[in-house]
């Protein structure tokens, strides 16, 4: 196996190659460091395979429109990219056994549940109940936790304070998404203890994790 090159000895300003090939490598290095990598890149850390002064954004823009026609692209999530299977292919992801199983675990219910913290947090477990109609088990709750998909919040000023929850980064990173402003407009989706839950998240939820 090659030694890993150290950082400091990495050619970085390409300054033999021609402009358009010199461009062009930068690109598929920074493609490279996204698909190493199952968490956000910052723009620092990818500007650091590539020429000093050169557009992290720019360069960034001609790989999406690259990777036009291919079943996964690059999203801009929290601080940072990522590269993330589309929706569409997400039957192909649970049809491979071996595959699927790198997606977020979740069922139904736990999806719907997970919505309705997304959509409602700071929400106590009192409160789901009011939207499901029915007890969310502390199980399901510690399994959303278990998965960093949500964490604890604020006290509630409800009497005895019960312990709220709210969504975490990584909620954000699974359904890349670069803030909450981001989810699905309420409106379009379906009451959560109704129907299907997070539709629009439907194929995500699959492809999630890399």
């Amino acid at each position: 196996m090659a030694k890993h090159q150290p950082a400091a000895d990495l050619d970085r300003a390409l300054a033999d190659l021609p402009p358009e090939l010199r461009w062009r490598e930068w690109m598929r290095r920074i493609e490279a460091v996204l698909f190493a990598s199952a968490s956000p890149v910052p723009r620092a850390d990818l500007a650091r395979v590539v020429g000093q002064g050169v557009s992290v954004d720019l360069l960034i823009e001609d790989l999406i429109s690259d990777l036009a026609d291919r079943p996964y692209a690059v999203v801009h999530v929290v601080d940072g990219w990522m590269l993330q299977t589309r929706p569409a292919y997400a039957p192909a992801i649970r049809a491979a056994a071996d595959v699927g199983d790198q997606g977020l675990d979740l069922n139904e219910f736990e999806t719907a549940v997970l919505a309705a913290i997304a959509y409602h947090q700071p929400i106590t477990r009192d409160g789901l109940k009011d939207i499901f109609g029915k007890e969310v088990s502390r199980n399901l709750i510690g399994r959303l936790n278990a998965q960093d998909l949500i964490a604890t919040g604020p006290r509630s000023p409800l009497r005895g304070a019960p312990y709220t929850f709210v969504t975490t980064e990584r909620f954000l990173v699974a359904f890349a998404l670069e803030s909450l402003r981001d989810l699905p407009d309420r409106e379009q989706l379906e009451d959560a203890g109704m129907g299907h839950p997070m539709s629009e998240f439907d194929g995500v939820i699959a492809g999630a994790s890399r």
